[in-house]
């Protein structure tokens, strides 16, 4: 423990891990990790988005213990965060997956696995242990989508996260400006730089060019070579699928199901009809489209429409664990992250995993205690004021939600 204090003394947060990250990984990799859509204005408000609202600690409470654990979906964790689905992880550090899910479990939270893995599905659902959950994507080929439910239901999934924003990908610009490509491929433009980083390397070099492991089949029935395995998926996004279709995948999984990428009431209303459990309120980190609300913007009225009828996270911009108490407050129930630990792994493999869930739950104690909250059930809207839109209301919300946004039109 000493030893790895010791290698951590100077990253005290995640954004230090993030520039800790950004030194190791070759630029192209850093900003395939970090970046988002077009101006990057989604991902510029999500951080944007805790400054609006300040806390009103309670003083003179017994906070000598305090509790963060919570129930989801029948399982008790021990933090009110989990770690999100990323894409091809393996880009970080070699076969990610696996060491994302075991420092989960180690820790206590939820994983979320993500169909574009860099390893087999089984394989993580191997190291994750009973609980973990899986996100899938309605593709163009249902059938597809179908085999992959079955393959996660068999591997003992237990949780079915179908993510619905991504009807096109996403204008990523960074990318094409790092001549980012998949497979990956060395230009005059990335070399030098990429030559920089013999460590990243050579795990490429002994573990070799992460890809849509969980693709591979379904891509090779369909004439696609192992070079063609991105093109194949991205492909399969398909802006046909409606309601229609997420009732059907919900009704197979035969288990719970959240409906991740909503920011719309109605929507949210929409997957409680047709028998989600839980809704992620989430613009996709800022990765699809820009200019999308952040997730704190619609919280405090989608937890008063909705009332108890469904479990409610939320993701996009959370990196502190003041973030997260302040999403509580305003009605999550729990916070997922996907950059955070995929900053870990690209900064130090599964050490550097560990130390950013150490982070949080650091933060996320010693906030707890300040605010005078021994468990987050004592976290209630009483603890947060709103202080966005020029200082117009020290109101809470969601209680004085409809007063709030009186004012707030009324300044525009």
């Amino acid at each position: 423990m000493e030893a790895r204090a010791g290698r951590f003394k100077h990253i005290l947060n995640v954004e230090d891990m993030r520039r800790e990250a950004c030194r190791r990984l070759p630029r192209a990799i850093f900003d395939f990790i970090d970046g988002a859509a077009e101006d990057e204005v989604s991902r510029r408000r999500n951080r944007m988005q805790f400054e609006d609202w300040g806390f009103v600690q309670r003083v003179l409470n017994d906070v000598s213990r305090v509790d963060m654990s919570l129930e989801l979906f029948g399982r008790r964790y021990a933090a009110p965060f989990g770690i999100g689905p990323t894409g091809l992880a393996g880009l970080a550090w070699p076969r990610a997956e696996i060491l994302l899910a075991k420092e989960a479990v180690g820790a206590g939270i939820p994983l979320c696995l993500s169909t574009v893995s860099s390893v087999r599905l089984e394989e993580v659902a191997d190291a994750a242990g009973p609980g973990a959950w899986f996100q899938l994507y309605i593709f163009r080929n249902r059938d597809l989508s179908r085999s992959l439910l079955a393959r996660a239901k068999t591997a003992g999934f237990e949780v079915l996260v179908l993510t619905v924003d991504c009807a096109t990908g996403g204008n990523r610009e960074r990318d094409p400006r790092n001549d980012f490509m998949l497979p990956l491929k060395l230009t005059r433009r990335n070399v030098l730089d990429t030559l920089r980083h013999p460590g990243w390397l050579m795990r490429l070099a002994k573990s070799g060019a992460p890809r849509p492991e969980n693709m591979v089949e379904a891509a090779t029935g369909a004439g696609a070579s192992a070079q063609g395995l991105v093109a194949f998926m991205n492909s399969q996004l398909d802006p046909s699928v409606t309601w229609t279709d997420v009732a059907e995948f919900t009704a197979l999984w035969k288990g719970p199901v959240i409906i991740k990428g909503l920011l719309s009431v109605h929507d949210v209303l929409r997957a409680a009809d047709i028998g989600a459990s839980g809704v992620i309120l989430s613009n996709h980190g800022g990765r699809q489209l820009d200019g999308a609300v952040s997730p704190l913007t619609v919280l405090p009225e989608i937890r008063q429409q909705l009332g108890n009828r469904l479990t409610i996270l939320c993701d996009s911009g959370f990196r502190r664990g003041t973030d997260i108490i302040k999403a509580r407050a305003l009605g999550a129930d729990a916070v997922l992250m996907g950059r955070n630990t995929l900053y870990g792994a690209g900064a130090a493999g599964a050490a550097g995993i560990a130390h950013v869930i150490r982070i949080l739950k650091t933060e996320l104690e010693r906030a707890m205690t300040l605010l005078g909250a021994a468990s987050l059930s004592e976290i209630t809207p009483e603890h947060v004021r709103y202080l966005g839109a020029a200082h117009l209301a020290e109101v809470s919300a969601p209680a004085n939600y409809a007063v709030l946004q009186r004012r707030m039109e009324a300044a525009m």
